[in-house]
């Protein structure tokens, strides 16, 4: 079997059976399509060998990829594999047997909460756009949303009175997100006096944030958001969408919010990536206890 009908076999089995989202299954094929392109150079198929694909990893170690990157790159690999076999396209695995590099646990930047009110109390609220960044960031922190979760925000799934909002998150699975004050009473200004006022393109009615054509705004217009307003403050940190998303976590531990509720909040699938933040609490904690206890 060729390379190319393989992947797109495998392609459209992550978007319709696991029902991954485009960036994940944008990932997976650019990591196998690696792969292909490596193998094609010799004119190998997709029958390839444990050795065979132990090349391939030393041969992309070469590149000095980090060992994240290696390890995503690997399970990549393995998930192709696995439906290969799945599908009888194939008798034996060879990714049966490849390891991904051992990582460390790297703890994610996080925002002080006067650092969030500094970057919040930067924006120009006297153009239009600056109230819609304005509820972007609120509702980003006080909802701990993903990127991909917040562009695809509709107003139908807002229920302002009960104050939350329905959030698709990833493989489409839909959860209930409560909604801080500050956050809702921005959302009003922003549905009533902003957003009343565009031209809104068709197909676009639904979505909640827009840029000024009137479509939905996209990830990296919100990256860029963030960016600008990091460097207005002289932000000594390099920070994105997901470091509100980490702040909020961070903050509800701190705060003595129960992880499994945090857990809901965020969308994880398993509580073991939900418990990355008790390891930031306790860091927190032993600072607090440095800085403030007479005998430290």
């Amino acid at each position: 079997m060729k390379w190319e009908f393989a992947i797109n076999d495998f392609k459209s089995y992550l978007q319709i059976e696991r029902s991954l989202s485009e960036n994940t299954v944008n990932s997976y094929i650019n990591d196998v399509s690696k792969l292909a392109n490596f193998f094609a150079k010799c004119q190998k198929n997709i029958h390839l060998s444990s050795d065979d694909l132990n090349d391939f990893i030393k041969e992309i170690n070469k590149e000095g990829i980090s060992a994240r990157s290696q390890s995503r790159i690997i399970s990549g690999i393995k998930s192709f594999y696995n439906y290969l076999i799945l599908e009888n396209y194939i008798e034996f695995n060879p990714a049966s047997k490849l390891e991904s590099p051992k990582i460390g646990m790297k703890l994610p930047d996080t925002l002080s909460v006067d650092e969030i009110d500094k970057i919040i109390s930067a924006i120009d609220l006297t153009h239009p756009q600056g109230q819609r960044n304005k509820t972007i960031l609120e509702v980003l922190y006080s909802c701990g949303l993903r990127v991909s979760e917040l562009i695809n925000i509709k107003i139908s799934n807002i229920k302002i009175n009960e104050e939350y909002i329905r959030i698709i998150g990833k493989g489409n699975k839909e959860r209930l997100t409560p909604v801080g004050k500050k956050a809702i009473n921005d959302l009003k200004v922003y549905i009533s006096k902003i957003r009343s006022k565009q031209k809104i393109q068709k197909g676009y009615d639904d979505y909640l944030f827009l840029n000024r054509r009137g479509k939905k705004l996209t990830r990296v217009m919100i990256f860029t958001i963030i960016k600008d307003l990091s460097k207005k403050i002289n932000l000594n940190k390099k920070i994105s969408p997901h470091t509100f998303r980490h702040s909020f976590a961070t903050h509800l531990i701190e705060g003595g919010a129960d992880l499994r509720s945090i857990q809901e909040m965020l969308g994880h699938e398993s509580i073991i990536t939900t418990e990355i933040y008790t390891h930031l609490d306790r860091d927190y904690i032993r600072e607090s206890i440095l800085r403030h206890h007479p005998r430290s």
